[in-house]
């Protein structure tokens, strides 16, 4: 990877956010904490960071002159999704610092270049092949195996642009379905529960890791998050020493998430588990925000102090935290999450509930005994 722009900011400077959903307002926040202002660039007039920043760009990523004009207001810039266009990375980097850098995101937005940089690492993924026509998924199936799960190499999120294939299943239906010429097919792992590691990597290389956080989804979405993961130390330290040695080989600025499952290993004959790497998030990640209440530091500021070329804080946890994600019709029941002892309700300010939708989050925190 190539060496990320230095950059060392001072009280008063500006951040520039790409993106103006939940993310990018609780980066936002964080930001103002610390008396750095941030502008955010979205093209949805109802973005729920807008009402968090003194300034912000209402127009759409392939908006040169709005770009520009961005760009020349803020000193570096960052974002809080990973699909940005790289016509609209290109733009800006060649105006102002972007960080994490724009190649990290060549990387990180095609599965496939993806899975085979941890494949290179010696990092353990679950078995992979490209598909690019049912032929090539027929052949992948024969390679793999099934169930499997084929999932566009590009875009998808919260369980779109993916699906698990089972014997009988009409392959042409599922190709046609899934509506991409370009996909990965990937072995259906077994696992015995998901976890994610939320690093911090500044720029002169130093790495702060949060404690592993197991997750609970429900149709594809995180609904709870619970740290500490309920796991050995020693798998602890294997997840998070996977984490930072992503985090490294990108030289990666910033905060990354790294989604991993926990499996058993059958060819141990103690049965002890191991780890695969599924995903690697360049940003901050849902399953992080347990952070914002849980801990000294949370997500979005390291995520802050690392673009801004500030030390890192180094995270200690206040107890065990569990989040619960507000998904849809679940914020309609905000006021009786106020009312229990230990919780904080965020609510992220956006419009009517939908299905599938992240409305708010809540942390419980349990203070650790003494």
């Amino acid at each position: 990877m190539t060496a990320s722009p230095q950059v060392k900011l001072k009280p008063g400077d500006t951040i520039g956010i790409l993106g103006g959903g939940q993310l990018g307002r609780m980066l936002a926040m964080a930001a103002a904490r610390l008396g750095l202002r941030c502008q955010v660039f979205s093209p949805d007039p109802d973005s729920p960071a807008f009402d968090v920043v003194l300034n912000a760009t209402c127009a759409e990523y392939a908006d040169v002159e709005a770009l520009e004009l961005f760009a020349n207001d803020v000193d570096v810039i960052t974002y809080e999704f990973e699909n940005v266009p790289a016509a609209t990375a290109m733009v800006l980097a060649a105006r102002r610092p972007v960080l994490p850098a724009q190649k990290i995101l060549e990387t990180t937005q095609d599965r496939l270049i993806e899975k085979d940089f941890v494949k290179r690492l010696g990092i353990g993924t679950a078995d992979y092949a490209d598909v690019s026509s049912v032929e090539s998924l027929r052949a992948a199936i024969a390679k793999i195996g099934l169930p499997a799960v084929i999932k566009t190499r590009r875009f998808g999120y919260d369980g779109k642009g993916q699906a698990i294939i089972r014997q009988g299943d009409d392959l042409a239906k599922v190709w046609e379905d899934l509506g991409t010429r370009s996909a990965i097919l990937e072995a259906f792992i077994p696992f015995e529960r998901e976890i994610s590691v939320i690093a911090a990597r500044a720029a002169d290389g130093q790495v702060e890791s949060f404690d592993v956080t197991e997750n609970e989804h429900r149709d594809h979405i995180l609904r709870i998050s619970r740290a500490p993961a309920q796991i050995s130390e020693a798998l602890a330290a294997q997840a998070r020493g996977i984490a930072e040695q992503i985090a490294t080989a990108l030289n990666y600025v910033g905060v990354l998430a790294v989604e991993m499952f926990v499996v058993q290993e059958n060819a141990d004959q103690s049965g002890s588990p191991k780890v695969l790497v599924n995903e690697i998030a360049p940003r901050v990640h849902n399953s992080g925000h347990w952070t914002l209440d849980g801990a000294s530091v949370s997500q979005f500021e390291q995520h802050i102090r690392a673009i801004a070329g500030w030390p890192l804080g180094k995270p200690v946890r206040h107890g065990e935290v569990t989040m619960t994600n507000l998904i849809g019709d679940d914020i309609l029941g905000y006021e009786r999450w106020l009312t229990v002892p230990g919780a904080t309700v965020h609510l992220y300010g956006k419009g009517a509930p939908k299905p599938g939708r992240k409305m708010g989050h809540v942390t419980e925190v349990t203070p650790a005994r003494k």
